[in-house]
């Protein structure tokens, strides 16, 4: 009885002609249908068959392991994206507590937020007799920043002797008019303020003592334009912390030793100026790459600064006010001096 056999077997026409020729080789046969192929077997080539079934068992045993092959590679994909999006979590939680640090926890260099202006207090104005400043002379500047004006400041130590052309230190109770406006020095408030970004205009008697302290005092124009008082607030912002700690005796106290505030009228002789003692820089933007190096040069500084190492910080808060952003990193304490 000749063979018969019938195709597609899935297996391909030259692999299944193989196997027909195989399992029609014998002389006793019986008809066996066996996944599409119909053949005439001999008892002795039922092997053939189990090839068949063999091959097709291990195709399908390969497709399964392709298909978990490809489940275990989709699942460390999603494990490596996953892992890549937490670091990437962790990296920007690292650099916004770096910033908040930076900024002494009171803000952003961005800008003064809502939050800040309502949690603000404006440092007190002195109350008693008025004193006014007896003119200092013009000196010679010896910081080599171009346009800076400074002023006579000898005597300072305190030498006893009376220099009537240099800046007076003198500590008042009252309200002070300057020669200078803003001012570079002269007599001023017993009690200093605590230093920082503020949205309203300051008592005079109180920033100067700050300077006579090492800070940098900037004033602007009432109607100087939004753009330029966030890029003002911004470069107060980026400048680095200087620890206070020992002088205010609060671990871990420190502050940007800058006081950053509109001045009350339009009378300033720039938009923009920047005060330090006995020293002074006009700037018309708040661009000016001047800036920087006047505050280099004249903050906290060991050659510059009457009362190098003194605290801008540290005054009870409705005396010495609250900045609404950059001020001390830790708290002050809340009340009144008990001297004005």
């Amino acid at each position: 009885m000749p063979c018969r056999a019938v195709w597609p077997l899935g297996l391909g026409p030259r692999r299944e002609q193989r196997i027909v020729r195989a399992v029609s080789r014998g002389t006793r046969f019986r008809g066996v249908r066996a996944s599409g192929l119909v053949a005439c077997l001999p008892q002795r080539c039922t092997v053939a068959l189990t090839i068949v079934t063999l091959t097709r068992d291990a195709r399908a045993q390969k497709l399964t392991d392709l298909k978990r092959s490809q489940k275990s590679r989709d699942r460390r994909s999603r494990l490596l994206w996953i892992a890549g999006v937490l670091v990437v979590v962790v990296a920007l939680a690292t650099a916004i507590a770096f910033a908040a640090r930076s900024s002494g926890g009171k803000g952003s260099a961005g800008g003064v937020t809502a939050a800040g202006v309502a949690q603000q207090v404006i440092p007190s104005s002195p109350a008693g007799a008025t004193t006014t400043e007896r003119a200092p002379k013009q000196a010679a500047d010896t910081s080599g920043i171009n346009g800076v004006n400074a002023w006579d400041t000898t005597g300072w130590p305190g030498d006893g002797k009376d220099h009537p052309a240099a800046l007076q230190h003198d500590h008042v109770t009252g309200p002070v008019q300057y020669t200078e406006l803003p001012p570079v020095g002269g007599a001023h408030s017993g009690i200093w303020m605590n230093a920082g970004v503020y949205t309203k205009p300051i008592p005079a008697e109180r920033a100067v003592h700050n300077m006579e302290h090492g800070a940098v005092w900037i004033t602007y124009v009432p109607n100087l334009p939004a753009s330029e008082v966030k890029q003002l607030v911004s470069f107060v912002g980026r400048q680095s912390l200087v620890d206070e700690s020992q002088a205010t005796t609060t671990p871990g106290q420190s502050n940007r030793y800058i006081d950053l505030s509109p001045w009350p009228t339009d009378s300033l002789p720039s938009p923009i100026v920047l005060s330090a003692w006995g020293h002074q820089l006009q700037v018309t933007s708040a661009t000016d790459p001047r800036m920087q190096q006047f505050v280099d040069t004249f903050r906290n500084s060991a050659k510059y600064t009457p009362e190098y190492g003194a605290a801008v910080d540290g005054i009870p808060v409705q005396t010495g006010g609250r900045p609404a952003v950059d001020g001390g990193t830790k708290p002050n304490p809340p009340g009144a001096a008990n001297a004005q």
